[in-house]
């Protein structure tokens, strides 16, 4: 099964492309904790914490739950999700997303294709499709903070790692310890 495409780009100040989003509606922007409730979805509700808290173990659990639940095991799911990798080189461009998209844009076709799975939708891998966005949202919080444009963004430092529950925080060029490594571990 192929990535739909519409023909139509939209292009970032990256020099990353992406197809349209207008009429898709703005997935990012949903109150996803109020829609998990109703829902009763855990992974809605973990996608939601991600984004008030910018700690991206959230999504790092929901890639795990996601794999174990729907492809028996995370191996089995990263392979899956290589073919969109693929898929997607084919469209666009080898390493497109590499060049930098909008953080918010990872979390709104992500949620969309997550819902557009679990209603049936069978027009294209949406499961693969999810996969691949939480996992461009965790490299782009980790590699261009300058994309992250999401709520947590003016309460966290991008420059975190976490290492189990601690977190190290290198702001700088040289690698200096986060001059305020407080602000950066609150949730």
């Amino acid at each position: 099964m192929e990535i739909l495409d519409s023909g139509t780009r939209r292009e970032f100040d990256s020099g990353a492309v992406r197809d349209v989003t207008d009429g898709k509606g703005r997935c990012d922007l949903l109150p996803l904790d109020v829609v998990a409730f109703i829902v009763n979805d855990s992974t809605l509700s973990l996608i939601d914490w991600y984004v008030r808290t910018g700690d991206d173990r959230y999504l790092c659990d929901v890639i795990t739950k996601f794999s174990e639940t729907y492809f028996d095991n995370i191996e089995t799911a990263v392979l899956e999700v290589a073919k969109h990798y693929e898929d997607g080189a084919k469209k666009y461009d080898e390493r497109n997303w590499e060049k930098g998209i909008p953080l918010h844009c990872y979390i709104d076709s992500g949620v969309r294709h997550y819902l557009k799975f679990h209603r049936g939708d069978k027009d294209e891998p949406h499961d693969r499709a999810f996969l691949w966005n939480m996992l461009g949202a965790i490299w782009t919080q980790s590699h261009k903070p300058d994309l992250i444009d999401l709520p947590f963004n003016d309460k966290a430092c991008p420059h975190r790692k976490w290492f189990g529950d601690m977190a190290l925080h290198y702001c700088g060029k040289d690698g200096e310890q986060c001059d305020d490594p407080a602000i950066c571990t609150k949730r």
